[in-house]
């Protein structure tokens, strides 16, 4: 049975991103990572304990390090794929269940293209923790909810936005600045406490015990997923590398080898110093305290907290370049509505860039809470992992002989099965675990599975548009 998918019209001028960026671009943008930890480390301590979240989000980290090992021989198959890890997900499992290209896309692009709003709203909590903590109105409207931090979450999301639509090296410049900002508040995090009198890392607990703690463990391995996995964020630049090939190998490795570093210290080195009874107080702007002992003068606190900021800012940046291609790249395959895959007269992407702008403001001014918004992202985007991972494998079986720039040893093949299934397990009892981490529900999984089934539902119209209007063949067994 053929599976020759005719030429769409708009092929004769094709859509290509520009080649600009090298690997240490791509390096920079997975500083996100590191800045994102801020959004769910004080929950995770107050959870776990110190010491049993240090261990987790290293374990998580791990993971992560093998399952991106394994994106590079991906990447350099499809250098010219602006999708990521989702493009590699449409692509092993197409003669099997095209229904799961959507499924994949619009669960990565979900999470990356709602951390505006969720890290939009932790900045609005950070300028009122430290500035404006009188400033405690709220205005409500049917769902939707307003407040001081609210407000200066819409603010940051269109600033934001506009960055994004100018063009990509601007974009890159706030990024490089933002990303060595963000070194002071890591070396403030790692370094400063071990010189401090009030660092206890003896007084840290460990709330991980018996099955009751694996189950546990394995939610928050969901809550962290999107933080930890997110390094994957190089191979969607791959279209945009001057060298596909080495750019994105470079980049995986540089960034997953230093936020493992990172994802370890931070619990044990701030954790011990703030102390676990003041972050369970106030999980989400611990760190605004703590800052204020590590560094006595209130100028020097306040600078701090604008490092903090900006470390999120490059959170934001990052997403919405990360979100936008992804999202630019599902129209250009088919995978969702056509006109989203186009560029403009510059080459950015603003059609995406508009659909990601009103994604953020419904979730910010709906689910308010940061940690709710990763919640409700990570289902889909775990699902893209475990069909992209286990993708590595199916590849192998059905294209043995496609070129492979980098072809990785062949025991990772069981590997990549194995991981599939931990990531699986994961999404089911992570996304289920609403009482554990105090965060979530079935308001937040509604919505979840409510986009995911969206994205299909939108996937099944264009096709049969397209083949209504003969883009595609009149047979059951289609590529995507």
């Amino acid at each position: 049975m053929s599976t020759e998918v005719t030429s769409h019209p708009s092929d004769a001028v094709e859509e290509k991103l520009p080649r600009k960026l090298r690997w240490y671009d791509a390096f920079a943008m997975s500083m996100t990572m590191p800045a994102a930890l801020i959004a769910t480390l004080g929950a995770s301590i107050a959870g776990l304990g110190g010491w049993g979240a240090a261990v987790l989000w290293a374990v998580s980290m791990v993971i992560a390090f093998v399952v991106n090992w394994i994106y590079i021989e991906l990447s350099t198959m499809f250098p010219e794929s602006s999708g990521g890890i989702a493009g590699f997900a449409a692509e092993a499992w197409k003669s099997r269940a095209p229904w799961l290209a959507p499924v994949a896309g619009v669960g990565y692009w979900l999470p990356w293209g709602s951390n505006l709003a969720t890290y939009g709203a932790l900045t609005g909590l950070i300028i009122q923790s430290q500035w404006f903590p009188d400033q405690t109105w709220e205005l409500a409207f049917g769902p939707i909810h307003l407040s001081f931090p609210i407000v200066i979450g819409l603010v940051v999301i269109f600033v934001l936005y506009a960055i994004n639509a100018i063009g990509v090296r601007v974009t890159m410049t706030f990024v490089y600045i933002t990303a060595a900002i963000l070194m002071v508040p890591l070396f403030v995090f790692i370094v400063l406490p071990l010189f401090s009198s009030g660092w206890h890392p003896g007084e840290l607990t460990w709330k991980l015990s018996g099955w009751e703690g694996l189950h546990t463990a394995l939610v928050w391995l969901y809550v962290m997923a999107w933080t930890t996995l997110g390094v994957e964020v190089c191979t969607t630049f791959a279209s945009e590398y001057r060298d596909p090939i080495k750019d994105t190998a470079r980049a995986i490795r540089a960034a997953a080898l230093f936020c493992l570093g990172v994802f370890f210290l931070v619990p044990i080195t701030l954790g011990g110093f703030a102390g676990e009874a003041a972050i369970g107080k106030d999980p989400a702007t611990f760190f605004v305290a703590a800052f204020a002992k590590l560094v006595p003068s209130d100028a020097a606190a306040n600078i701090m907290v604008l490092c903090l900021i900006a470390s999120l800012v490059l959170v934001m940046l990052t997403s919405v370049a990360d979100s936008s291609r992804v999202l630019f790249n599902m129209g250009k395959e088919g995978v969702t509505v056509r006109s989203v895959g186009k560029l403009d007269r510059r080459g950015i992407p603003m059609r995406a860039l508009n659909v990601m702008l009103v994604l953020n403001i419904v979730l910010l001014v709906v689910l308010q809470q940061p940690l709710a918004i990763i919640v409700t992202g990570n289902l889909g985007y775990v699902i893209t992992h475990v069909l992209a991972v286990s993708g590595f494998a199916l590849l192998r079986k059905d294209r043995p002989n496609a070129v492979r720039p980098i072809r990785l040893p062949n025991f990772l093949v069981p590997v990549s099965i194995a991981l599939a299934v931990l990531l699986a397990v994961i999404v089911v009892v992570g996304a289920t675990g609403f009482s554990i981490t105090g965060y979530g529900g079935i308001l937040e999984l509604s919505i979840a599975i409510g986009i995911l089934a969206l994205g299909v539902v939108i996937w099944a119209f264009v096709r049969a548009r397209d083949r209504r209007n003969g883009l595609l063949p009149q047979t059951v067994d289609e590529a995507v």
